[in-house]
């Protein structure tokens, strides 16, 4: 992430008695090196720790939003699914009353085939009733005629 190189420095080789001086000095700059890479190293932690947090929330916010959007079409799924379900219930009872129709249809249309042949019957039966008629008045004629000579 970040680079942890420094800039090369320019060393010199120092005399004994510079070395005595510079001693207390380079104490002071290795602490103060410590001090830097310890400050960057707790920075680097927190970034870190930052960077996950922030990953770990837009986790969950994308599923949280993947959620939503499921639940969004799913809702339109499911009273797709509801309607489709009344409808098939609709369907079988107008089949149902279809078919109570169909079988009283065939009732009305066996009785009105009945009444029809007993308006036929009787219609027989009166052409037979007035040739009976005819047939006995032409004897009752015949046997006055024959009566009277």
């Amino acid at each position: 992430m970040y680079s942890t190189q420094l800039p090369q420095a320019r060393a010199r080789v120092l005399s004994s008695s510079e070395m005595d001086k510079s001693q207390s000095g380079s104490d002071d700059l290795e602490s103060s090196l410590l001090q830097i890479y310890h400050h960057h190293h707790q920075n680097s932690l927190k970034l870190r720790d930052q960077a996950e947090k922030s990953k770990k929330d837009a986790i969950k916010k994308a599923g949280r939003v993947s959620d939503l959007l499921v639940d969004a079409v799913n809702g339109g799924v499911q009273e797709s699914f509801i309607n489709e379900k009344r409808i098939e219930l609709e369907i079988r009872a107008l089949a149902a009353t279809i078919a109570r129709f169909m079988k009283q249809t065939d009732q009305w249309l066996a009785a009105t085939h009945a009444v029809n042949s007993a308006v036929k019957e009787i219609g027989d039966f009166e052409n037979w009733m007035k040739s009976m008629d005819f047939d006995c008045k032409s004897i009752n004629a015949a046997i006055r005629n024959i009566h009277q000579q």
